[in-house]
């Protein structure tokens, strides 16, 4: 058996490379924080804080925090070794992208319906359980989340652009 710090480095994103791409993502965030909180009132006012206070210089806090890190990520050259190798990194968008059309498909055709076409094809995708198991098992977890808010709760879940459930009178 090999000894893992003696093996050759895998493929992959390095850990510089998601250093500097955390950074800039929460650079991002932190300005947007900051500009509203600007917006809304960052000063401190004849009866406290305003509105914007907080948010301005936690805003202004994770600015500062996310230029640190990019000049560090950017400017000192250290050994950081791999982030996440490719393999891993496909397994987390397997997932990762499958999440992403369910949001989409919640927007157009409601959550009953893309709730079942997800747990379905996840299911049959990832699991490789048979067609028909997948079906009773989507189609039977979104029957009962329906009735669950719909019927007895009263609440009623995002139905869609579509209206899908519409014929049911709901």
């Amino acid at each position: 058996m090999s000894d893992p710090d003696t093996a050759e480095p895998k493929a992959g994103l390095s850990t510089r490379t998601m250093e500097i791409a955390t950074a800039l993502v929460l650079l991002a965030v932190s300005a947007l924080v900051v500009f509203d909180g600007y917006r809304l009132g960052s000063k401190w006012g004849d009866d406290g804080p305003q509105s914007g206070y907080f948010p301005f210089y936690i805003g202004l806090l994770l600015g500062i925090a996310s230029l640190v890190t990019l000049a560090r990520a950017t400017v000192m050259q250290r050994p950081g070794g791999i982030f996440v190798g490719w393999g891993e990194l496909k397994l987390v968008f397997s997932v990762l992208v499958p999440a992403f059309v369910y949001v989409l498909g919640v927007q157009l055709v409601g959550m009953y319906v893309a709730s079942a076409v997800y747990i379905i094809l996840f299911m049959r995708w990832l699991g490789h359980y048979p067609w028909a198991k997948s079906a009773a098992i989507g189609v039977a977890v979104s029957a009962m989340i329906f009735v669950l808010f719909e019927v007895w709760f009263k609440v009623p879940l995002y139905k869609g652009a579509f209206d899908a459930l519409a014929w049911l009178g709901y």
